[in-house]
This record gives structure tokens, sequence and C-alpha cells, in this order.
């Protein structure tokens, strides 16, 4: 895995390119932590206004406003369990049917989460377990990061090059609040957030926590292949 670094030393993107030899890449740790500073005390007293909220409640309120919406939700089998997506094609349509088709076509089945990071992000959609990556079977498409949605945690976004309408199949999970992914940080393009975890957010965990190492000159891939089995729509 490259990392690219911007012009001031504080930012990377979460890159994706058709090219064998290259991957989508993220902005670092460091940058991530620089922004969260800024946010921090904002986050902190809204948080403390919030009443608290159990997680699997949590979770099946999210799944059955879903439904009642009307919203796409698809199921995505892993080695390390399931998770559950709801998707939002009313504020990106263009990503969902997008990401749709390649679910449709069964093209994620047998790729990895190739790039995790805890604290950060888990990556996937575009590498085998050999870390032979798939070539894209459909245009890249434009990047609807203006949407309104954030990049909170449990919420998917599409991975892209420094090119902003270059993402195509890879796809990644936030581990956490990445608020400098929004729109227009942290390269005047944002990163476009289609959906969110509504089941399955401890399994996200699970993957956050596998040890990673360098393989074949690509940094924070886990040690032990994370299969994705499979997804599919449900709903």
């Amino acid at each position: 895995m490259f990392r690219t670094i911007l012009l001031a030393g504080l930012f990377s993107a979460l890159f994706f390119t058709t090219a064998p030899a290259e991957e989508e890449e993220a902005p670092t740790e460091e940058a991530q932590a620089e922004e969260a500073q800024i946010e921090e005390a904002k986050t902190e007293a809204e948080a403390k206004t919030e009443p608290a909220v159990e997680p699997a409640a949590e979770s099946a309120a999210e799944e059955i406003a879903a439904k009642e919406e009307g919203n796409p939700v698809v199921l995505m089998e892993t080695s390390m369990g399931n998770i559950k997506v709801e998707l939002y094609p009313d504020k990106a349509p263009k990503t969902v049917a997008n990401f749709l088709s390649y679910v449709e076509d069964g093209f994620f089945g047998g790729t990895i989460f190739h790039r995790v990071i805890k604290g950060f992000m888990v990556q996937g959609g575009g590498f085998t377990p050999d870390m032979d990556q798939k070539v894209p079977t459909y245009d890249p498409i434009p990047l609807e990061s203006q949407s309104g949605l954030k990049n909170a945690r449990g919420t998917v976004a599409m991975a892209r090059t420094s090119v902003p309408n270059s993402a195509t199949c890879q796809f990644f999970i936030n581990h956490t609040d990445n608020l400098n992914l929004d729109y227009p940080k942290p390269d005047g393009n944002g990163y476009a957030v289609f959906g969110k975890v509504i089941e399955g957010m401890e399994t996200v965990d699970k993957i956050a926590e596998v040890k990673t190492t360098t393989t074949a000159g690509h940094r924070d891939v886990p040690a032990e292949p994370v299969l994705i089995r499979s997804v599919k729509v449900v709903s």
C-alpha cells in the first residue's frame, strides 16, 4: 500500500485505481487525530446532551426505520460475522446504484477487507485473499460527497483516488467519527457516504482488532485474511 501525502503534509486521501499495483489510500492517523482535536470539545458537549442508547436497541431501531423508509438493506457475510447495511439512494443515488450492481453481480464474494486501521476504518471490496486486485466491471462514478451524510462511526463510504470521480468497487466502514473526511475535507472534495451499519457493528469492531502486516508492499493488511463471503440484498 502506498501512502500519498498532500502538499502540506497534513492530509492524504482514500485512494482507488484500477491499476493492479495500486489501491485506495486513506488519510494518515496523524492527520485524523489533528482534525479530531479541533472537533473534540464540540463532540463532547453534544454527547453530554444526548441520552444513552443501548447498542442492541439502537441497531434494532435503525433496522426498523430502514424497513419503514423502504431503503435497501444488504447483508454482508464475512469470516468474522455478519454486517447488515442500510443504503441511502435518496442521498447518494449513483453511488447506491453502482454498489448494488456489484452486489447483484456477486462481485464482492471472495474478496477481503484488505486494509484495517483500528480507530479509523476497515476497507474492502477489491482484493482477493492472495492480494490480487480485482478489475472493476463498471466505470467510475461521480463523487456524491455533498449529500449532507457524515463519515460518522458505522457509516459506509466509497474509496477513491485523488481524482474525485474515480470510485468503483472499493468501500470502507468508518470505525470512528472521521469528520475530517466530510466535504470539503481533506482535499477539497470529501468522501461519499452511501450507507450505514444497522446490525453487526460488533463484527466491524472485531475486524478492526485483527493483527495486520505488510504484504507485497501493502500496509495494514490483516495477517489472516478477513473474507467477504457474500453480499446480498435482504430488503
